[in-house]
């Protein structure tokens, strides 16, 4: 079994990129830290640096350590969190992983209300897409996720938000369409075009193209809306998105304008099935179905 103590040192060098300077920031000798990285590589059974190498480079079995060892500290740092917040009142701290949607205002709204009444606790906001957040609470890293729909939620529980999330498109404010009402396929067929990157959103987007679909200028993808925002300012096509993320938008170069016919989804606040949460993570989503019954009423 390797020793945290190990993969802290591992990272350090990693970081460094240098054996003498990650020796310095450890406060350890630079030969005492050359034996440790000689014993991880005999624990793992491979080589992680490249010998000779200036500055000091991971091999591909290094880079993947990297990335492990990295989920593992976090992982273990966030348990320590847990385990202490179970010893006091309510407190401590829960994660979140949130994409940029209309419903994410009624989430927000209940941290506030619940930080107000528990100003101990405090909140660790991931903001990705559904597939980046569903794999962060698979591996223990996040605990809730609030994910835009469709998505596989059968090993989670989870609530159903009472927002629809609309689609739009992003487009420059000087263009003929920034004047209209509503933007259909056809509008759409022979333009530069960057689709959602997420494969099941992308698809319900697909099937709302039809028949235009088959020959689309697809210029790119991105997986967040205010990303897709900063490309159709760089000229880089017209974007379609979920208006949640639109309130941040500079209005001034570029505008939204809804798709017709209206393509809408739902959301859901998902945590997985089975998983043990520290008492707070409980206790907010006890509030948090509260707060949204109060909310809906």
């Amino acid at each position: 079994m390797i020793e945290t103590r190990l993969l802290h040192y591992f990272l350090a060098v990693a970081r460094e990129q240098n054996i003498t300077n990650a020796a310095k920031s450890l406060h350890i000798t630079q030969p005492t830290l050359s034996r440790q990285m000689a014993m991880l590589e005999e624990q793992m059974g491979t080589q992680l640096f490249l010998r000779g190498s200036r500055p000091l480079t991971l091999t591909n079995e290094g880079f993947l350590l990297r990335r492990r060892a990295e989920e593992i500290l976090e992982l273990l740092e966030k348990t320590e969190k847990e385990l202490a917040a179970q010893e006091e009142h309510i407190e401590g701290t829960i994660s979140i992983g949130c994409g940029e949607l209309a419903s994410a205002k009624f989430l927000f709204e209940a941290i506030a209300d619940f930080h107000q009444k528990y100003p101990r606790v405090a909140f660790d906001v991931y903001t990705a897409n559904a597939d980046q957040i569903k794999h962060r609470m698979d591996e223990g890293l996040t605990d809730i996720g609030l994910l835009l729909e469709p998505v596989e939620i059968e090993r989670y529980e989870y609530i159903r938000m009472p927002v629809k999330e609309r689609w739009a498109a992003i487009i420059p404010s000087g263009v003929p369409l920034a004047k209209r009402d509503y933007v259909t396929a056809g509008d759409l067929a022979d333009i530069p075009v960057i689709m959602p990157s997420r494969q099941k959103v992308h698809d319900e987007v697909a099937n709302w193209f039809g028949e235009y679909y088959e020959n689309l200028k697809m210029t790119g993808v991105s997986n967040l809306g205010t990303n897709a925002a900063l490309l159709v300012q760089a000229g880089i096509g017209y974007a379609l998105v979920v208006e949640g993320a639109l309130p941040f938008l500079e209005r001034s170069e570029i505008c939204t304008v809804p798709l017709y016919p209206e393509l809408t989804a739902t959301s859901v606040l998902a945590w997985k099935r089975g998983q043990p949460f520290s008492a707070v993570t409980v206790k907010f989503l006890e509030y948090f179905r509260c707060f949204l019954s109060m909310k809906t009423e």
